[in-house]
């Protein structure tokens, strides 16, 4: 019984070190517009929660001045950001001349490798 489920265990951890194929292009665009989706997303949590948290501190010291209670001058804080409607530009794909995929455009002044230690090059 411990044999056969150590060589389930080997099977199925075998497999999970197998390596994925790199994503295509369409799934990394929809990657990067989901992490975009969400971080809009918690934008908007964030001014919900902010026009909450204001409408609670009004009741209170709405609440706390009919009682006759001392009210303190309340903290202030920024104004609640509307984030406004979800809007997703997909950024432009560079060409691969423009990526820098190529060699440095500055010309060589001598060649990456000689025979000379690097303590004995100098420094430019």
């Amino acid at each position: 019984m411990k044999t056969a489920l150590a060589l389930l265990l080997a099977v199925f951890s075998t497999a999970s070190l197998a390596k994925l194929p790199p994503p295509s292009p369409e799934a990394q665009a929809k990657a990067a517009e989901a992490a975009a989706r969400t971080a809009w997303t918690a934008k908007v949590d964030g001014y919900k929660l902010c026009q909450a948290q204001d409408k609670a501190a009004a009741a209170y010291f709405a609440s706390a001045r009919a009682a006759g209670k001392p009210v303190h001058a309340s903290a202030s804080t920024p104004p609640c950001a509307d984030p406004g409607p979800f809007v997703y530009t997909p950024p432009e794909a560079k060409p691969l001349e423009a990526a820098g995929a190529h060699s440095p455009s500055e010309t060589a002044k001598a060649p990456h490798n000689s025979a000379a230690p690097d303590a004995a090059t100098p420094k430019q």
